[in-house]
């Protein structure tokens, strides 16, 4: 009798051990892995595994510089970057780039619970220079942003930190060029990017949850939130006083479109609201961002943003990190020092000054974003789009992009005399001026270094000089000479002559400038030209200067901005090929004196007003 028994104790505990068995598998079954499942629902799986560790680590942006496969997968670092600087070799294929990213993506996927890192990068400022300062109509800002994406895959990064949105108030600042205009109503046209980045946004999909669709698209980011563009007389990084009407109706529509078409991040900005750091600005950032504009995508710090909340920068780091993480920042672009804000933003977490709660939204913002790419499915990048990597039809979106950035200021001494444009047949015609030959002043800052270059050796394109050259008539004498005496200029007999003058390249801080005047031989060249010969100036600078004093003795004057490397789409409208269409985003003003100077301002006296640009109609065939 003992046998049936035995027999049916040992059916219980296998039935026992069957059952323990399903629920041990159901507990390693990786949901957050399932593409099929709702992203909330992966996301919950996924933060329910995660220690501390694993969350700060995903909290963390660092430069690829300090980093390595190992540094990934040791510390569970969510995201890598390119800062200002941080260019490829000049030897560097895009294979040998891509071939990097993966390296470190690999470091990603093999720590404990495999989740890809985000790869950003700070040199897409570049991408943006050319169209600046211009009014442009939708479908070319969202063409530009489509192949600034498909180029930026390319190299197997994923996230770009553009666009910038700040309305520049004053162009005194050393960022100005990275604003679209003045006037909010432009900057808040110009989102349109961010669809052409990140994905046209589906019309039923929700309000303020990111959206990255598919493998030719990158994750995009709105910055610098809020305010940098109006700090006082314009000076980086400073203090932007405005009342609350003042903030929502200036710097707040550029987001409010922005997280409307499905913004991935949001950067914060160095500066301060009205004496309060933004890096550290709860009320703004969380209070507002988060839950008034709904915001679900993630923020993220700017370099060493959090250091610079105390000052010096870096005094009382341990306050720095509790300031900015409970103030709503979710991803802190360190970009060196990981181990000090491990170790901080751990000890602040296990003693109570930071919430889990805080932890948990940061990085359940991350996730969703990094979910929303298909990061989880497609984590390496391929070789298939490197073919298209500065191919023809990007290049010619460029140089579109130039000939309608152009603005005719001036065309002639009176209407009826216009000098453009240009006869491509003539005896012999005078280039001159510092920038009709240098490729890394038609760039500008953020161009392959932080400071941008100056000369025709780091990058492929065509100069201004060139663009010349191949344009006008076999049998038209070219002559360059970059800063001629009158004396030269008069025994020339030129027919006449092109002066290409500017700035030279800045980033950030160095870009500030009280006095916005041309640096010599800048202005010797124009007076030693064009009062000799009948000229057409085209500026080369990244914001409205001082051009007042030479006017009246400028026959033609064209603001060309940065043109980038597209030099040919400056001759393009030059000779006739296209017409000037373009308009000032930004008021030209006379003297510094008038900053800031905008429409409706008592004192709006402008050389020439925002809106401004003379228009031509392509010649006939010469």
């Amino acid at each position: 009798m003992e046998r049936p028994r035995i027999v049916g104790i040992l059916l219980m505990g296998i039935l026992v051990w069957c059952c323990m068995a399903t629920s041990a598998n159901a507990d390693t079954k990786m949901i957050y892995k399932d593409s099929n499942q709702p992203y909330n629902v992966r996301i919950k799986d996924l933060i329910g595994r995660m220690t501390l560790e694993e969350k700060i680590g995903q909290m963390i942006q660092i430069e690829r510089n300090v980093s390595s496969p190992e540094v990934m997968r040791k510390y569970f670092i969510g995201s890598l970057l390119s800062g200002g600087g941080s260019e490829p070799t000049p030897q560097a294929s895009p294979k040998d780039w891509i071939d990097m990213v993966n390296e470190f993506q690999k470091g990603s996927l093999s720590s404990r619970l495999g989740i890809p890192m985000i790869y950003g990068i700070d040199a897409v400022h570049g991408h943006n220079n050319v169209y600046k300062a211009t009014i442009f109509p939708h479908n070319i800002v969202n063409r530009i942003g489509v192949v600034t994406a498909l180029e930026v895959r390319t190299t197997g990064i994923h996230y770009v930190f553009a666009p910038c949105i700040a309305v520049c108030r004053d162009p005194r600042w050393g960022r100005c060029y990275e604003s679209y205009s003045e006037d909010p109503k432009i900057v808040q046209d110009m989102t349109e990017i961010i669809p052409g980045l990140q994905g046209q946004i589906p019309s039923s999909y929700p309000k303020g949850v990111p959206f990255v669709g598919g493998m030719e698209s990158v994750a995009a980011c709105a910055k610098h939130y809020i305010g940098d563009g109006g700090t006082t007389k314009g000076i980086n990084e400073n203090n932007t006083v405005i009342d609350n009407k003042g903030l929502l109706s200036i710097h707040m529509p550029g987001y409010v479109s922005s997280i409307r078409k499905g913004v991935a991040t949001v950067m914060i900005s160095y500066s301060s609201l009205n004496g309060v750091k933004m890096h550290a600005n709860y009320e703004m950032v969380t209070n507002f961002l988060k839950k008034n504009l709904r915001f679900k995508g993630f923020v993220i710090s700017d370099w060493e943003g959090i250091d610079r909340i105390t000052s010096p920068p870096h005094a009382n780091y341990t306050y720095s990190i509790e300031a900015s993480v409970n103030a709503g920042l979710d991803m802190i672009m360190l970009p060196y020092n990981y181990t000090e804000f491990i170790d901080g933003l751990t000890y602040l977490v296990k003693n109570n000054f930071v919430p889990m709660s805080r932890i948990d939204d940061a990085v359940k913002r991350i996730l969703l974003v990094k979910f929303t790419m298909g990061l989880f499915e497609n984590p390496l990048a391929d070789e298939k789009f490197v073919e298209q990597l500065g191919c023809e039809a990007h290049r010619e979106l460029a140089r579109e992009a130039v000939r309608k950035s152009l603005v005719l200021l001036k065309n002639g001494k009176s209407a009826y005399a216009p000098l453009l444009p240009l006869p491509k047949k003539a005896s012999n015609i005078l280039v001159a001026g510092s920038h009709a030959d240098n490729l890394g002043y038609q760039c500008g800052g953020w161009t392959i270094k932080w400071m941008g270059f100056s000369g025709n050796n780091l990058t492929t394109g065509t100069t201004i000089l060139t663009a010349i050259k191949n344009t006008v008539d076999p049998t038209t004498k070219v002559v360059y000479n970059e800063n001629p005496d009158a004396e030269f200029v008069k025994s020339g007999g030129f027919s006449y002559a092109i002066v290409v003058v500017g700035e030279h390249p800045y980033a950030e801080t160095k870009g500030d400038n009280l006095n916005l005047t041309i640096p010599e031989p800048g202005p010797s060249t124009i007076t030693n030209v064009c009062g000799t010969v009948k000229c057409v100036v085209v500026v080369v600078s990244s914001r409205p200067v001082v051009i007042q004093p030479y006017v009246a003795s400028i026959e033609a004057l064209v603001a060309a901005w940065l043109p980038g490397s597209e030099g040919q789409g400056v001759a393009d409208v030059l000779f006739g090929d296209f017409g000037f269409t373009g308009k000032l985003s930004f008021t030209w003003f006379k003297t510094v004196d008038q900053l800031p100077m905008h429409v409706g301002d008592p004192h709006y006296d402008p050389l020439f007003p925002l809106g401004f640009g003379l228009t031509t109609q392509p010649a006939k065939a010469q």
